[in-house]
Formats: structure tokens, sequence, C-alpha cells
């Protein structure tokens, strides 16, 4: 059986050594959505809301909260991303936003917390914006869906959320 890496032997929190693994490059992607009613989503199409861009101030949010991850979770790393995108896709049939954050970085611990962070930011700041008009809006399926790097090497999800 796995043991949780940030624990220690005798329970306590920690932050896990990474200093004798090798640099390499690692690159996380994560995805999620965020439900809303028809008319939320047409507005967000639109681009009628009175706050201005959803869409644009979403992305640029998540691109901000993978940057600050590690003043956001405790154990992480603080790391020197290299790339951060954050994708954002209107879904009609289903009424969502879907999300997609691709984080990259050279460096002795993977980027997978900076993906689900940009993900989750952007669903919250799309629900920030829009809750005024509808206060029903539901945030879900926030997966890490693929990775590569490091000594586990290649994780993809077998199937999609």
């Amino acid at each position: 059986m796995s043991k949780l890496t940030h624990i220690d032997q005798q329970g306590n929190a920690n932050m896990v050594d990474v200093g004798d693994k090798d640099v390499t490059q690692r690159i996380a992607i994560a995805a999620g959505r965020i439900s809303m009613s028809e008319q939320t989503l047409a507005l967000i199409a639109e681009g009628g809301h009175k706050k201005g861009d959803v869409l644009s101030v979403a992305r640029i949010a998540g691109i901000q909260a993978a940057k600050q991850c590690s003043s956001l979770i405790p154990l992480c790393h603080p790391l020197m991303l290299s790339s951060v995108d954050v994708q954002l896709q209107l879904n009609n049939e289903q009424h969502c936003v879907e999300i997609q954050a691709r984080c990259k970085v050279s460096g002795q611990t993977g980027v997978e917390m900076e993906a689900l962070t940009a993900v989750s930011v952007a669903a919250l700041t799309i629900y920030d914006m829009c809750k005024a008009v509808d206060k029903d809006m539901v945030i879900g399926d926030i997966c890490l869906q693929e990775k590569e790097g490091g000594r586990s090497g290649h994780y993809k999800r077998l199937e999609s959320v």
C-alpha cells in the first residue's frame, strides 16, 4: 500500500524534500466545469455582462492562481512555471463552461496542484462574476487529466469526468 508523502512517521504534516530529485520537464493538465442556467451562459457568450468579459477575467485569474499555488496550498513547493495556459469553452448543450489548464515547469516536483488550482480559481471567478444573475451555478468535475515527467512517469486519466 502506498503511503501519504506529506505525513512523517509521527503523523505530522511536512513538506516533501525534493532536493535529491532530478530536474525534469513536467507538465500537468487539469479540467473542470461550472454549470449554470441557459440564460447565464448566453449572457457570457454575448459579452453582455455588466462586469465585463467573464471568460477573459477567469482566464487571467486562473493563470494568477497557478502562479500563487504555493501561497494557497500549505505544503506546495514554490515553482518557477515556464507556462500556464487556461482554456475556457462554452458548452451550450450542457449549459456549462468547461475549463482546462495546462502548466509546465522544469523542476524537481510536479505541477499538478498548479493546474488544479488554475481550474478551481477560474471557475470561482466565473461564479463571482455571475452570481448576481445565477446563484444556482455548480462548480464540479475538477480533476487531473494528465501529467508527464518525474519519477512516476506519465499518467493519463482513463475516462473523462
